[in-house]
């Protein structure tokens, strides 16, 4: 490549050109997206990380130079020379339009193998097929302005966490396994056989040890790794903004995440967020949206009718109107819906553990799917109670109050799409505060953390934990953006008395908080400020700041749903001595799987050799 290149410097990036450098000899390097052959004229457009411009070779081009021109394909990689002049046509679809540059010397750098796919935005091919040619998919501008877009984000969020004073420290990858809520990612030891570190699924107990140690603000972009099921919102591997404060209460963290997003807004999306953010309790949120993440910009809340329904002989209702269940109702105002719609409405709620779903349309002559159970009058009173007027369906749902709210609160999004009531380009940024601190979980039969073990108690509910530890709530918050839980963190325990009564509700044996958490309690003997903080989750805040369908679409090397790499083939097999020498060994199943899909393998490649 230096002998290649011997002569040629390049001048700038394409895109970079500005009216300055007219008439000026430049040396461009990078992609050729297109050709156009004229004959006695020909159009090359070269693009790299900035952008396109396009390339000339006319008449007064020699015979040579047009003939080298005629072979470039697309995706060659070029250097060119040659001055920057106006364009005749100018193109005010292209940033560099007004520009073009009069080539005098061509370089064919290298060659390309036509792409499996166009390289532009429009191509419509299956994502699994620009996945496994990520490289190439990456020169999509879209996918281009969206890695750059990620480094701005992460500048300018290191820059301004400086400016406050965080310290940004990075933290171990190879770590004691301490579940979180996911499967661990598990990493044999070679030095110490049978042993493993795992894959930290958050940075937490190191950063709590960060504040033990008077660091006092800590900042890290971090990398975590879980091992459970994905979708579009989540990735094995994945990045959050990570910070930590001590001396510090709830306001306090409130008020820097809020500095923070009103900043991130204004530098990069040139939007205004008013300042303080709005809150809701968890208790307000699932009452009025059935969801811990309500989607605000839209209003459609949800009514609880379940008073009403005690008057009703109609089973389906009645027997949800016991303790621990309700009759959810919400109302889609001027709608029209066939049929064979009300009914993929309904299979939604299903999806969420609800039995079905009953509806009623306010006309002159009602309509519904339970009429002969209800009378006029009783309408009259349901479409007053919820505020229905002529042509609003009332869609119902009865059951257990927490799957009645939640299938009911995944309608109301389904609905606002269907109905458009989502509006464009806004932002509706708030805080969900006093979650419950723990959920019973039936199947072990004990309390377990709603959010993690190290939460402190609200003040007020501290003298309850003896007593109804299932009405204590947490000193732990969310900050949801447009319905996604984009941020969580909680004021941790910094008391060792309290810690040990936290373990010891949750059912954890002395033994086990000594394995798990050990290394963490011994450090709490040593002074412990009170410190609390939050976590973003930085790949789906950038989802949904560049409006992309799915997380896959702002890493530039992701996962697919079954954790693998379809472009670098990972996971795979390891040589059997690598194994052996880590002190493994494969079951016989496995080891008789991993054979049968080599075997497959290798016939592929002597098929695709014939």
């Amino acid at each position: 490549m230096a002998e290649q290149l011997a002569g040629w410097k390049r001048s700038k990036r394409v895109a970079e050109v500005t009216a300055a450098d007219l008439n000026s000899e430049l040396c461009l390097m990078g992609w050729c997206s297109t050709q156009r052959d004229l004959g006695n004229i020909l159009f090359l457009l070269l693009r790299d990380r900035s952008g396109e411009l396009q390339l000339v070779f006319d008449e007064d081009s020699p015979r040579d130079l047009l003939e080298q021109a005629k072979k470039v394909r697309s995706e060659y990689v070029i250097a060119v020379k040659g001055t920057l002049r106006r364009r005749s046509a100018p193109n005010p679809e292209l940033p560099t339009g007004l520009w073009e540059l009069a080539v005098s010397e061509l370089k064919i750098l290298s060659t390309a193998e036509t792409p499996p796919f166009y390289i532009d935005d429009e191509d419509k091919s299956r994502e699994s097929l620009h996945l496994e040619y990520r490289y190439l998919d990456l020169r999509r501008p879209k996918m281009r302005e969206r890695m750059i877009f990620r480094h701005r984000l992460t500048k300018f969020t290191r820059d301004w966490f400086d400016r406050e004073g965080f310290l940004e420290i990075e933290t171990p990858f190879l770590v004691k396994s301490t579940p979180e809520g996911a499967r661990d990612y598990l990493v044999p030891s070679r030095v110490h056989p049978g042993k493993f570190f795992a894959l930290p699924q958050s940075p937490q107990i190191f950063k709590q040890i960060l504040m033990v140690a008077g660091l006092d603000r800590y900042m890290q972009i971090a990398r975590c790794f879980r091992d459970e099921d994905l979708r579009a919102d989540r990735q094995p591997e994945f990045t959050q903004i990570d910070v930590e404060m001590s001396f510090v209460d709830q306001e306090d963290v409130f008020a820097i995440a809020e500095a923070y997003f009103h900043d991130l807004f204004a530098e990069l999306m040139a939007v205004d967020i008013p300042l303080p953010l709005p809150r809701l309790t968890w208790a307000e949120a699932m009452r009025r949206f059935g969801s811990d993440k309500p989607d605000m910009r839209f209003g459609m809340e949800l009514k609880d009718i379940t008073e009403l329904a005690k008057e009703l002989d109609f089973k389906v209702l009645s027997e949800h109107t016991v303790e621990g269940h309700s009759v959810q109702a919400i109302v889609a105002e001027k709608a029209k819906f066939s049929r064979k719609e009300i009914d993929r409405l309904s299979e939604v709620v299903k999806n969420y553990k609800a039995k079905g779903l009953l509806w009623l349309l306010n006309e002159d002559e009602v309509r519904g799917s339970f009429l002969k159970f209800v009378t006029p009058e009783w309408c009259e009173r349901l479409f007053s109670e919820v505020n229905a007027e002529k042509g609003d369906y009332v869609f119902i749902v009865a059951d257990q109050t927490e799957i009645a709210r939640n299938a009911i609160g995944h309608l109301r999004l389904e609905l606002a799409q269907c109905l458009d009531l989502i509006p464009k380009n806004s932002w509706n940024l708030l805080w969900v505060v006093d979650f419950p601190m723990f959920e019973y979980d039936e199947e072990s039969q004990r309390y377990v953390p709603a959010h993690h073990p190290f939460t402190s108690p609200l003040p007020e509910d501290l003298d309850r934990l003896d007593t109804e530890p299932q009405n204590c709530h947490a000193q732990c918050y969310d900050l949801v953006l447009n319905g996604n839980e984009l941020t969580s963190g909680s004021i941790r325990i910094h008391d060792s008395k309290l810690q040990h009564k936290i373990f010891d509700l949750l059912g954890l044996p002395e033994t086990e908080i000594e394995e798990r958490f050990g290394f963490l309690l011994k450090a709490f003997r040593y002074g412990v400020p009170p410190h609390g903080g939050f976590a973003i989750g930085l790949d789906r805040l950038l989802m949904l700041l560049t409006d992309s369908d799915s997380i896959r679409d702002v890493i530039a090397f992701p996962k697919v749903q079954n954790s693998s790499c379809l472009m670098s083939e990972a996971p795979s097999p390891v040589p059997s001595a690598d194994i052996e020498i880590l002190g493994l060994e494969l079951s016989a199943e496995t080891a008789a799987q991993l054979a049968a899909e080599a075997q497959l393998q290798q016939q592929g490649e002597n098929g695709e050799e014939a």
